[in-house]
């Protein structure tokens, strides 16, 4: 399955015991989806078997509620049935209006993260569909990014692949690598995955640049969701300058690390272009964390060839899943993470619990919580 672009970006009551994530041998139980008559159930669709945790435990979270089902349905299977379901969960599949138009059923399409760039909120909007995402920093996968986007910046800076190359070789010392101290990182697009990724980075002794699109939104509640912040933290204690878009060119100029945490938009899409890569300084790494569309793949490639741009760390894709024979992975100096930056079992145990509370609720005829609506 191809397509542009990966769509993404709680309750916090006690949880029930976490369990690991079984691994099912062979997992493809046939599910016994909706039939038009049976009214007494609330159904939730999971659209594709892509991160396929999400709906493994949503299923558990809801187990002992037998009039909650939840299916998980191949893709191409998801326009003949969607009219039988009660919630959509969109995963990675771009729900336009020609599909929204079968859910007759539907109350609520909503993502298992924050991103909902595929979604035509539009014609749900028409046919009286409320769209929602759960908010990151609640759920613990802002912080789960965050750790991902360090992650890549020390593979890069180490020189995790030539590292190795040098075991498999028999090599000590070397290769050569660089450290995180003593540099200059810049946050592109400072929301909750940038505001956290700047409490990280702030121990290794960088300075951070970030780019916001207002900081008047910016507030010290906004990220006091685990437990990291302190009464005296302000965003002059995690960002030594900050710019809105107009400063992108500049800051990337004065960066040894430039990391993409913005949403993807119409106005953001391809953002890093040749451009914004010509901008940063040779050598520098980029890392992206976000959305594989902020970056113009054909640039990137271009910049790679040069040797101006020092490094790629990527946990999204332009096309995903990802071509494990694309020109781009070729490159000694690229790290790829198949988009497991904010699936983690705390992160994803969260967001599952929110969605079956979500089911509950709309049997219930309760209001519901946990999400955020965006029409």
């Amino acid at each position: 399955m191809m397509f542009r672009h990966v769509f993404y970006k709680a309750s916090t009551a006690t949880m029930a015991p976490l369990k690991k994530l079984q691994t099912f041998k062979g997992f493809s139980r046939k599910v016994e989806m909706a039939g038009e008559s049976d009214q007494s159930i609330t159904r939730v669709l999971f659209c594709g078997p892509y991160f396929s945790a999400s709906h493994v435990y949503t299923r558990e979270y809801v187990e002992n509620n037998p009039f909650i089902k939840v299916d998980d349905v191949p893709l191409d299977d998801v326009p003949r049935v969607i009219g039988n379901y009660d919630i959509c969960v969109v995963k990675t599949m771009p729900l336009k209006a020609d599909l929204i138009s079968r859910a007759s059923r539907m109350k609520l399409i909503m993502q298992y993260g924050v991103g909902l760039e595929g979604v035509d909120v539009n014609a749900a909007t028409e046919h009286g569909i409320k769209v929602a995402r759960i908010p990151g920093g609640a759920t613990g996968n802002a912080a789960s990014c965050a750790e991902m986007a360090i992650y890549l910046m020390l593979g890069l800076l180490r020189k995790q692949n030539e590292m190795q190359i040098a075991v498999k070789q028999k090599k000590l010392g070397e290769p050569i690598g660089e450290t995180l101290f003593g540099k200059t990182v810049f946050i592109m697009g400072f929301g909750n995955i940038g505001i956290d990724l700047a409490k990280r980075l702030r121990p290794f002794g960088v300075k951070i640049l970030a780019t916001k699109r207002s900081w008047e939104s910016y507030s010290r509640k906004s990220f006091k969701s685990d437990g990291l912040p302190t009464q005296n933290d302000t965003s002059d204690d995690l960002v030594d300058e900050k710019g809105g878009h107009e400063h992108i060119q500049n800051f990337a100029s004065n960066a040894d690390i430039v990391v993409s945490c913005l949403s993807m938009n119409s106005q953001t899409a391809g953002i890093v272009n040749k451009t914004f890569l010509s901008s940063m300084k040779k050598g520098a790494l980029l890392v992206n964390v976000a959305r594989g569309g902020l970056l113009d793949y054909e640039a990137v490639l271009f910049y790679l060839t040069s040797g101006h741009l020092g490094g790629l760390g990527m946990d999204v894709a332009w096309t995903e899943p990802f071509d494990p024979d694309d020109p781009i992975l070729k490159f000694p100096n690229v790290l790829i993470t198949p988009h497991v930056a904010g699936v983690t079992e705390h992160s994803y145990r969260i967001m599952a619990k929110v969605v079956g509370d979500v089911a509950l609720q709309l049997h219930a005829g309760a209001p519901l919580t946990g999400i955020e609506f965006v029409n």
